[in-house]
This record gives C-alpha cells, structure tokens and sequence, in this order.
C-alpha cells in the first residue's frame, strides 16, 4: 500500500453504482468516467456479466463505481438470474446509486421493475440520461417530465456518454459524498486482475463479430498467460467456450478466419492495456448448458445463490 498518497482532511470517497437495462451504455459511460477502457461494450444484451469495481481518483476524491449487468425483466437461464442478482445485491454495498436510461419518453417495463426497486433504497439516487446526442433538446426536457416524479431523484443529469460528457456528474456525485479514506492506490484504475480483463476483452470481440443467439452462449477463459524470458513478448492461451458443437463452427468460421479476426481485434486491445507485445492462441470448445450449470457459473465469477 505504499503508492497510497497523503490526502488532505477534506478528501472524499465512496462507492457509486452504475444500473439499468441491457444496452442503454452504462459500461460506455464507466469507460469516459475512468478515462480508458475497463469495460467492454456492445450493442447486444448480457454484455456485462459481473459487478466491476472501476476507480477514479484525483487530489480530492475516489470514487469507485460498480459497473453492473444490464437488469433484465425475464430471465431465460442460470445465468440470466445470477447477472440480475449481482447488479441488485449491488445497491447494498454503496453511497450512491445512478441509473442510466434512454431517452423515452413512454417507460417501459423493465425500467418500471427498476424504479419500483429504488424506491426502497435511502440513499442519493440520480438518474443518468444517456444517449442524448440522438435527441433533440426540447425532447430532454419531456424525458425529464416522464422521469421526474417517479422516485425522490437527488439529481436528473442528461448527458452522452459516447461524447465524454461526465464532467457534471463527476462533479455532482463529489458533492454528496462524505469524507472518507483512499481504498485502492491511486494509480489502480480496476480491482480486476489482468486475466479477467483480457477474457473480457476476447469476449467482447466475440459478441461483435457473432449474431443472434451465439453471443449469449459465448464465455472466455484464459488458460495461460506467461511473460516470455526475453520480456517482450506475452504469450496468452484462451478458450472460448460455447454450449453447441453448431455454434463451435461458426465461431471459427471457414478457414479459421472469423476466430483468427476476433484474435487480431483482441490482441490490439491486449497489447494497448499492457504496453507490450502479444502472442494471443484462441482455442474454441463446447461445454454443453453451461449457463444453467452451477459449476461452471462459479468458474466464471457469478453468484449462483439465490
């Protein structure tokens, strides 16, 4: 804990959750918070798979938001429902909650589900509108009418994530936190170890170059990661796992070419996190149901408690 800097009497810290349904950028938004990409981003539902502790830090303040899997309505497996767990169970663990949305102006469903849910929570609870770049700004105005009264918000900030718009909510989540220690040394970014992030960014690969049903079914392990004796080079042996034999020869495509375009878009993300050059190996196995089997949800960091 050395690299822990003295901080001044006034310092501040706390931990924010990030919610909401699948695909309205709640990991986009993390990754223009922190300022470089922790989390990966798609446009397909279950990108997000576990809770991720993502860390800003200045002279003044950490902050330490939980990336969560997007609330899904109806869950179809084990692994739908332990997702859906871990974003709830995320709202006992911190200061502040912020929910992201779309611009609707009609709510949905799932949003509905989220906001009957908040109001059991006492704490400062924002809502997040992203996405605002789509929309014209006489329509912000008629999201925030449709929002606002649905629950006791501490503040509605509209912003997009995609253009880096985050300065207000930085600033305003500064203000409702209380004085407080520095948990994670000042230059972590993520409490993930390198492994995690490097199947995560494998996956999201995946999840782009994949359609319909297949990405949902798709998990990432990595078997080996080993500096080489001469230091400039990293050799990473993964696995993609999926749960048909089908779904195994699409994912290599004809010739290996659409595995051997997954390797080369996650080696360039691989290289650019570690600073180094690197060997990636992609191998692609069934493992039959496994989004319903316990074993393997363990495996891959997610609660299967009910």
């Amino acid at each position: 804990m050395t690299n822990i800097p003295k901080f001044t009497e006034n310092f501040k810290s706390g931990f924010v959750s990030i919610i909401g349904r699948p695909n309205v950028g709640k990991s986009t938004l993390i990754n223009s918070l922190i300022g470089e990409k922790l989390t990966i981003t798609a446009d397909k539902q279950g990108t997000t798979r576990n809770k991720i502790h993502c860390i800003l830090t200045t002279e003044e303040v950490q902050i330490i938001f939980m990336d969560t899997p997007g609330i899904m309505l109806k869950t179809k497996n084990k692994l739908n429902g332990a997702m859906r767990r871990t974003a709830y169970n995320s709202l006992k663990e911190v200061d502040i909650i912020v929910f992201v949305i779309e611009p609707d102006t009609k709510i949905g469903p799932g949003d509905r589900a989220i906001l009957d849910s908040l109001k059991n929570y006492d704490l400062p609870i924002f809502l997040v509108i992203n996405k605002v770049d789509k929309i014209k700004n006489n329509e912000i105005l008629q999201v925030i009418e449709t929002y606002k009264d649905e629950v006791n918000f501490a503040e509605i900030i509209p912003l997009s994530a995609i253009r880096g718009e985050t300065a207000d909510l930085v600033g305003q989540i500064v203000k409702y936190l209380e004085k407080g220690p520095m948990y994670f040394p000042e230059n972590i970014a993520t409490d993930q170890p390198e492994r995690q992030i490097v199947a995560e960014f494998i996956r999201e690969k995946a999840i782009r170059n994949l359609k319909e049903e297949i990405p949902h079914s798709v998990a990432v392990e990595i078997m080996r990661m080993k500096e080489r004796k001469s230091g400039d080079i990293i050799d990473i042996d993964a696995t993609i796992y999926c749960e048909r034999d089908s779904q195994k020869g699409i994912i290599v495509g004809k010739g290996g070419e659409l595995l051997k375009k997954i390797a080369t878009q996650a080696r360039q993300d691989i290289e650019y996190m570690l600073d180094q050059k690197v060997n990636l190996q992609i191998y692609v196995k069934t493992k039959k149901d496994w989004r319903n089997t316990d074993t393997w949800l363990k495996n891959f960091g997610l609660s299967v408690d009910e």
